[in-house]
């Protein structure tokens, strides 16, 4: 690709990732208006909050054939205008069904694009992986973190919710633009042997390994913005305090997923950069057993260290498959395998805290979980190939027969 498009790629990228995390996160901070104003049911609250995982599970799993079929750019266009239509649609819906199924199309776009990013990197930029996976997921930490922080303030400002949600729309728009020239160019090409499918990824090695790495360290992120609030609030903080820190814990992956893509894909000895990261959570998890009403801030400044695996993680898919197509295999079945694991986590936790009405036993179960990421982190950091398994376990099959 030329220069120029080489800028409309990155500009592209950059206005796709910011529109990526709001569809799944603005409706929390203002869930209570929006059940109130659409009578929204409780299982509907619950199937709501859900539908990201949902999405991850089925239609991040069909990005990669779409991709192979109609084209890589095409496809990523499609889901934005999904994105676009499913957040504008539900800012304006009067029915509660109505707003769950756009909320169930926003993610659905949202979902197959997110999946694509890791081979859209390696289609455009192959010798720039850690620097361009770098841009991208700091643009994710900003949209997710902005739609955390600002749902509340432009709800008030634009004269209810449907203002709040309605305005991530708008700016899901202006990522239309740069889509549209891109797709385009589209080129189709038969990949020699077919495409690299989910199937052919979930049965090698890699491709497990991969999914269990993501659900693990998703399932710690997702419990973390999910009950760190009430930990903080039941230590003796106040809502805004604690929904403060939780900020401050989603806010630090912001200069840090600048940083880490680039130190891993450049190390030579990339278990280096992992474990440092991932013994953040230890230490956050220890600090909140010993010390919950303590410092605070530097167990929240510790625990988004931790979440930073999720910008390795992506960095990892686009190192570990050599074709822009077994990226996007390999990044479907890591995402939709690990995202259902991940959903777990919340749902035990729940239970574990209302069973005994403290966080030693959740935060234990936390720190158990860290052991199986650094085994994994250790195996992961070889110089390990999808297409090559893949190859090896045809040769093996067909020495069988």
């Amino acid at each position: 690709m030329s220069r120029r498009g080489g800028w409309l790629f990155l500009v592209g990228l950059v206005l796709l990732s910011l529109n990526l995390r709001p569809a799944a996160v603005s409706v929390g901070p203002v869930l209570a208006e929006v059940r109130s104003g659409l009578a929204m049911s409780a299982a509907e609250a619950s199937l709501l909050t859900t539908l990201p995982v949902l999405a991850f599970a089925v239609f991040g799993a069909l990005a990669p054939r779409a991709a192979a079929t109609v084209g890589l750019h095409r496809v990523t266009l499609a889901a934005l205008v999904a994105v676009v239509a499913g957040l504008a649609g539900r800012a304006v819906t009067g029915s509660d069904l109505a707003f769950l199924a756009l909320s169930l199309l926003a993610v659905a776009g949202m979902a197959m694009a997110n999946v694509l990013m890791p081979s859209l990197v390696k289609r455009h930029a192959p010798e720039r992986i850690g620097a361009v996976t770098a841009v991208y997921s700091t643009a994710l930490a900003i949209g997710l973190t902005s739609a955390l922080v600002l749902t509340v303030p432009l709800s008030e400002a634009l004269g209810g919710w449907r203002g709040g949600l309605g305005s991530w729309a708008v700016l899901a728009g202006f990522a239309l633009l740069p889509w549209v020239l891109l797709a385009r160019h589209d080129r189709v090409a038969a990949t020699p042997g077919g495409p690299i499918t989910v199937g052919q990824v979930a049965r090698t090695r890699l491709g497990r390994a991969m999914a269990i790495f993501f659900g693990v360290q998703s399932l710690h992120a997702y419990v973390m913005f999910g009950w760190f609030a009430q930990l903080w609030r039941d230590a003796g903080y106040s809502p805004a305090t604690a929904g403060a820190l939780v900020g401050l814990l989603a806010g630090v992956s912001i200069p840090l997923s600048w940083l880490l893509p680039r130190l891993l894909a450049r190390s030579q000895h990339q278990l280096r950069v992992l474990v440092p990261v991932i013994a953040c959570y230890p230490a956050a998890y220890v600090g909140l057993l010993v010390a919950p009403a303590g410092p605070a801030v530097l167990w929240a400044l510790l625990a988004g260290i931790g979440a930073c695996t999720f910008p390795l993680i992506l960095t990892l898919i686009g190192l570990r498959a050599r074709t822009a197509e077994g990226t996007a295999a390999l990044s479907a079945f890591t995402q939709s395998a690990g995202y259902l694991l991940a959903a777990t986590g919340p749902f035990v936790v729940g239970l574990l805290y209302d069973a005994t009405g403290d966080w030693t036993i959740p935060l234990i179960l936390l720190l158990v979980l860290v052991v199986p990421m650094l085994g994994l982190a250790t195996w992961l950091s070889r110089p390990l190939v999808l297409e090559d398994e893949i190859e090896q376990h045809a040769a093996r099959r067909s020495a069988r027969t």
